[in-house]
């Protein structure tokens, strides 16, 4: 399968000073992606030997990976080339490096946590089962197809790899998934707690509404079912009793999520002990930030919401009353013989006190 550049990706190549003779020879350039590699081989390298400074709008980090829809490879040999290919290389490199960011987080334990990046209409690569995801080689990591079976990799398959596709299949722009057990968004999942809205701008703007899915067994078509059909309209999806999934339209879009939605369940927590209430800044605001949202081309179903619909924590319930408040406990509430035996044990400590002092 023919991997398709842009002028963006060009335009990075060329900052970090790479030969354009490294590019894969059967690579599809954009027009513009053609033109500014033109460009830069008329233009005199500096003393440094790299290629020249940018000639175009500064660009922005993008790690996403584009394919030529159609192009997927088919035969066996074709499939193995292609895993082994350079870009699909540094794909899984980069999946390795995210599984120690999230294992040096504290966000998985033992083998707990998986990752996938969407690489064709057909082909995803997938982490594999019972490995820690601090230890990953790239040789370690699988591939399989939109229904779960496996097509490459030496390593077997993890088993949730389905909810992950359940995402991919509903959402298009899902190209990547993380799911982690972070421990205060897990909490909330624990707790069956959907965190509430409004609170915090990057919160809104980088997550959106935070889903919260009804437990199923990990690795069922039922829990790929329901975090698929969350997925749809929610990048973070905190799963009951389970952990938490986030997708993006790469890897490290992915990870961002997974990082943003466990700090801002931690705020949530500690804010929530303090004792003065949450506060939230108003729908008018968070109208502002779902334009935002739009505008760095993320969706947002809340968009089509009216204000009054917007900023609903109405189910949200921060901390736990264990009195009830305004009660005195009366003689009803006692227990006659409890407080018989109390009163025995306290008469003996008083007298074994008295002899101690003779």
């Amino acid at each position: 399968m023919r991997q398709i550049i842009t002028e963006k990706e060009i335009q990075e190549f060329l900052n970090r000073g790479e030969d354009p003779g490294s590019l894969p020879a059967d690579a599809l350039l954009t027009p513009s992606a053609r033109d500014l590699l033109r460009h830069a081989a008329r233009t005199p390298t500096t003393r440094s030997g790299n290629a020249p400074a940018a000639t175009s709008e500064p660009a922005v980090p993008d790690y996403e990976y584009k394919w030529a829809p159609g192009a997927d490879p088919s035969t066996p040999s074709e499939i193995r080339a292609f895993f082994t290919s350079a870009p699909i290389e540094r794909l899984k490199k980069r999946m390795c490096d995210i599984g120690r960011r999230i294992w040096e987080k504290d966000y998985v334990d033992g083998n707990g946590g998986n990752l996938t990046v969407r690489v064709g209409d057909t082909f995803v690569l997938c982490t594999p089962t019972l490995i820690s995801k601090g230890f990953m080689k790239p040789e370690d990591i699988c591939m399989v197809d939109l229904d779960g079976n496996q097509v490459a990799g030496t390593l077997k398959r993890t088993s949730e790899v389905n909810t992950h596709l359940g995402i991919m299949k509903r959402q298009p722009k899902a190209k990547a998934c993380v799911h982690a057990h972070p421990p205060h968004a897990t909490a909330f999942a624990v707790a069956s707690v959907k965190p509430p809205t409004c609170m915090i701008p990057e919160a809104e703007v980088f997550l959106g509404e935070i889903g919260l899915a009804p437990y199923e067994t990990p690795g069922t078509p039922e829990n790929a079912r329901v975090v698929g059909e969350l997925g749809v309209d929610h990048q973070s999806i905190i799963m009951e009793n389970h952990g938490v999934i986030t997708w993006g339209k790469d890897i490290e879009d992915a990870y961002w999520k997974m990082e943003n939605t466990d700090a801002y369940c931690k705020t949530l927590w500690i804010a929530s002990q303090l004792g003065n209430g949450l506060k939230t800044f108003g729908p008018d605001k968070l109208q502002d930030l779902i334009r935002i949202r739009q505008d760095l081309g993320m969706d947002d179903k809340r968009a089509a919401l009216r204000e009054c619909e917007l900023c609903d924590n109405g189910e949200f319930r921060p901390g736990v009353t264990c009195a009830v408040p305004g009660r005195a406990r009366d003689a009803a509430d006692t227990d006659p013989e409890a407080e018989k035996l109390v009163q025995t044990i306290t008469d003996l400590i008083e007298k074994e006190l008295r002899k101690d002092r003779r």
